[in-house]
């Protein structure tokens, strides 16, 4: 790939990583897309992200490309792995041999089921925003880096863990500040339908706002209703009317009294 052109592939991966500011976001889908990104980009034969919680992974997000080796070898993570290692140190885990790793007995499991899929190599950088671990992000490749590498694939890979996780932390700001806003705006709504109630029964039977009220309030705890619902009833004109001055009645003598 020509070095400008993945170069713009690369600021446009990474762009994509971090728009999450959106209705109908999915975190395992943006994560396979970011997995996607990493495929195309670190020359990669698959890639893929485990998100871990208490120590163990509770969700898997992997690339399109060799969708099922990805998913085989993230599942062989269950008790040791380089997205296990990556995790718990909160470092990456720079290319290893997976032969190598054989070998030495490191992850058993997992490299028996790399090999089986003719994967050389591997490494992992953690999924982390700040000082909160979410998980890792686990490359497998064909071959090992060539000796004075410089690690550009690591910290590429590094990169995109980052946007990713930033992504994920924006979208849950950006869900948090839509649940408060929509339940401000059904409380000032609530609040104009009560106002506006109370206004129609203080006209309707001469009286002072605040008996309207009482009387809605008392109705609704009466009736186990929410006030507003009692008060939509009122703007309807389907509430019961007589019930309501019942209601008003009630607190005039309990005041009285």
């Amino acid at each position: 790939m020509h070095q400008s052109t993945r170069e713009i592939r690369l600021a446009e991966a990474l762009v994509e990583s971090a728009d999450t500011l959106r209705d109908g976001f999915e975190a395992v889908r943006h994560l396979q897309g970011v997995a996607d990104h990493c495929v195309r980009l670190l020359a990669a034969r698959a890639a893929g992200f485990m998100l871990i919680g208490e120590g163990r992974a509770v969700s898997l997000a992997v690339s399109g490309a060799h969708r099922e080796v990805a998913t085989e070898l993230l599942q062989a993570q269950r008790d040791a792995g380089p997205c296990l290692d990556s995790y718990g140190s909160g470092r990456p885990v720079p290319p290893v041999s997976i032969r190598a790793a054989r070998e030495t007995a490191r992850w058993p499991e997992f490299t028996e089921r790399a090999l089986v899929h003719d994967i050389a190599a591997t490494y992992a950088v953690p999924l982390r925003r700040r000082h909160q671990l979410l998980g890792a992000l686990n490359v497998f490749v064909p071959d090992l880096p060539a000796e004075g590498d410089d690690g550009t694939a690591l910290r590429l890979a590094q990169l995109f863990a980052d946007c990713a996780a930033l992504g994920l932390q924006n979208n849950t700001a950006y869900v948090q500040c839509r649940t408060a806003a929509d339940q401000l705006q059904r409380a000032l709504s609530s609040r104009v339908r009560i106002e506006q109630a109370k206004g129609m029964l203080a006209e309707r039977w001469n009286t002072a706002a605040d008996r309207a009220f009482v009387a809605m309030r008392q109705y609704a705890r009466r009736h186990r209703l929410p006030l507003d619902g009692v008060a939509q009833a009122v703007i309807d004109r389907v509430a019961d009317d007589a019930a309501l001055r019942r209601e008003a009645e009630g607190a005039d003598g309990e005041g009285r009294a």
